[in-house]
């Protein structure tokens, strides 16, 4: 799609892409296209016991250039960072933090 990836990384119930985004292509457009090629690839060459599918929706931020050190290391270390907070608390508490509206239905759902 011509953006530039910096790093992809996640644990059982999420997963990060800190990416430089090409300006000419929509954040939907990227998303619709990553979830239905990375599950169809998914499908096609793991062994799963269960067809995999991505839960609908997503959430999608921008960072500063001067936070890309920073939110690189943040992506590095998930499994050991979500020992401590799940990410359903960590992501409710940035959006209440930053006072973005959000629908509870579009809210991503624990595994268990």
């Amino acid at each position: 799609m011509g953006h530039k990836p910096l790093i992809v990384n996640g644990v059982a119930d999420h997963v990060h892409i800190l990416y430089g985004m090409k300006p000419t292509l929509a954040i939907s457009d990227t998303m619709r296209d990553v979830k239905a090629n990375s599950s169809k690839w998914l499908n096609e060459s793991a062994n799963l016991k269960t067809r995999f599918a991505w839960q609908d929706g997503y959430g999608s931020f921008s960072v500063s250039k001067t936070h890309l050190d920073a939110i690189f290391k943040y992506i590095q270390t998930q499994e050991e960072h979500h020992r401590k907070i799940s990410f359903r608390e960590e992501y409710l508490a940035m959006l209440k933090k930053n006072e973005v509206a959000f629908d509870e239905k579009w809210i991503f759902h624990d595994l268990e």
